[in-house]
């Protein structure tokens, strides 16, 4: 082939990527030295295209939405360079890697490079012009974090790429505040703009959920062919390929990209995130909303100011406005709040009893977990929860002991399936040296660790039984939600994972539904004592009932 049969080909290309994104994006896979297009990403450029004004892109996680997308940001740039995009996200970091791959890509490309800036157009990582680009107010390009300053801004098209994340949208507050956030961009656009979403759900409660109805159209790109009855969920705006997958009797469950995302990946990806959260990412399915799906409620806790050594003699519950608390925010779902005893007897007694449970791990990912569980009368009272990530170490042992010193701990239960008993052979000389009189009670379990928590718990906290201390709720919640204001996202995730309150309200009867469950693990164990000890209290009783009543009577008393 000769030179100028090779121009008038690449002539006939440029032509065609000027017509069709998907060919403009073939272009750019091939400059990065990427394997063509799967067929799920040319579908989403075309969506990109043709989907309209206000669309919302779902795709599972690793789809590279955000790179296609960006990759469209510099073919509408390469065919209208006085187009003004801002692209938000939920970070600042993360908006501007949109950003920097954009520049890079104009300064690489042969195709682009007359689109690099000139000396006196602006030319920074966060906000950028376009060569071409006439002199204004607004930049070609510029990219910023959902909560950064986006006022007086101006675009043609606003692309807000994954602002919903697991850090920002855990509470109701915080997705109330979200959505305010979202309709500033209805201020920002010029005249016949567009806003193209890119987001992957977070939460059975996304943000998502309320654009639908408003203008916006959905497309659902899942990295499975969904189950038959769980085609409803996506309400109509499956993608064209899934649904066809569908109709040709491709059974369910099949990858939608097998050559980078296999069953035995996406698998994997399953254990390690957690089956939820995987069927909220991987699968876009948000219908786990039902009442029986996260059956453990904050709403139907007690919270109050505990004392280590005594409790009111009776408490009632109630779900006033005058109980309501709210200094700590609500990290439940929608509905889910705090609230204080309606009713508090004035007279405080001892405590029946306190037990410290403990539930061992080696070392990794996973916590050695402890709950300090009091009991007086028909309530169960939390005081402390903890856990450490450095198994069965010294520290941890010395700690714990000192814990069980200070609580005045009666039994400690420790959970023998780990090591067969060792743990407790190592704590007992770590008690003796520092003098705490606690007993020991070793127990397996063979049963789903889900449906034991759920059977344990959720009968305690319906018939709002379960007290727990104010500042242990208020330090659990800020700390999760502190740490989730990190850049880092794994750190924010982390954050959340390792609390308390979030495993409460997020275990489901799925098996491995949470990836951590380490806390709320050892507060079931401690329950489950008391459960079990209170049940063999009542039953002696009834015992001993039953004998004075079928006892012979004495005729002279």
């Amino acid at each position: 082939m000769n030179e100028a049969e090779l121009e008038r080909q690449q002539i006939l290309v440029y032509q065609k990527a000027k017509e069709r994104f998907a060919v403009f994006l073939m272009l750019v896979w091939k400059h990065l030295g990427l394997p063509i297009p799967t067929p799920v990403q040319i579908e989403i450029a075309d969506y990109l295209q043709n989907g309209g004004r206000r669309i919302l892109i779902h795709a599972f996680r690793g789809i590279d939405k955000s790179w296609i997308t960006a990759a469209y940001v510099l073919w509408r740039l390469w065919k209208n360079p006085q187009l003004k995009f801002l692209i938000v996200s939920a970070s600042r970091s993360k908006s501007d890697s949109f950003s920097i791959f954009t520049k890079r890509l104009i300064k690489e490309m042969p195709l682009l490079q007359h689109l690099r800036p000139s000396k006196d157009q602006r030319d920074s990582n966060i906000e950028f012009d376009v060569g071409g680009a006439t002199p204004a107010q607004a930049p070609s390009v510029k990219s910023v974090g959902i909560t950064g300053q986006m006022t007086g801004a101006r675009a043609d098209v606003v692309i807000p790429d994954d602002i919903e994340s697991l850090s920002n949208s855990v509470t109701v507050d915080q997705r109330e505040k979200l959505l305010n956030l979202v309709g500033e961009f209805e201020s920002i656009l010029l005249p016949n703009g567009e806003i193209k979403f890119l987001g992957t759900p977070q939460s059975i409660e996304t943000i998502y959920k309320s654009l639908v109805g408003k203008s916006y159209v959905p497309r659902y790109w899942t990295s499975r062919v969904p189950e038959d009855k769980k085609i409803g969920v996506y309400s109509g705006f499956l993608a064209p390929s899934i649904l066809e997958k569908i109709a040709n009797g491709v059974p369910a469950g099949t990858p939608l990209e097998p050559t980078r995302f296999d069953d035995e990946d996406l698998q994997e990806r399953a254990i390690a995130q957690g089956r939820t959260m995987h069927t909220l990412q991987f699968m876009l399915d948000t219908s786990l909303s039902d009442a029986d799906r996260y059956p453990l409620k904050t709403s139907n806790l007690i919270i109050m100011p505990l004392n280590k050594e005594t409790a009111p003699t009776s408490l009632t519950w109630g779900s006033v406005k005058e109980c309501l608390i709210k200094e700590i925010p609500s990290i439940g779902f929608s509905g889910d709040r705090w609230y204080a005893p309606f009713f508090r007897a004035e007279r405080w007694v001892e405590y029946q009893g306190t037990v410290m449970s403990i539930d061992p791990s080696g070392r990794g990912a996973d916590e050695t977990s402890y709950a300090i569980v009091s009991q007086l009368h028909s309530n169960l009272f939390l005081k402390a929860i903890g856990g450490f990530r450095d198994g069965y170490s010294t520290a941890t042992l010395e700690e714990l002991a000192r814990l069980a010193k200070d609580h005045n701990v009666n039994e400690i239960a420790i959970e023998s399936n780990f090591g067969d008993g060792m743990f407790a052979k190592l704590l007992t000389p770590v008690l003796q040296r520092l003098k705490v009189e606690a007993n020991i009670v070793e127990g397996r379990n063979h049963t789903q660790k889900e449906l034991r928590i759920i059977g344990t718990l959720q009968p305690l906290i319906d018939s709002h039984k379960l007290v727990m201390d104010f500042d242990l709720v208020k330090k659990d919640v800020e700390t999760a939600l502190g740490l989730s204001q990190l850049e880092d996202e794994e750190e924010s995730t982390l954050g959340l994972a390792y609390s308390l309150l979030y495993q409460l309200t997020r275990i489901t009867r799925d098996r491995g539904s949470l990836k951590h469950d380490d806390k709320l693990d050892a507060l079931e164990i401690a329950c489950r004592y008391w459960i079990d000890s209170m049940a063999q209290d009542d039953s002696r009783q009834a015992e001993e009932l039953e004998e004075i009543y079928n006892a012979p009577k004495n005729l002279h008393s």
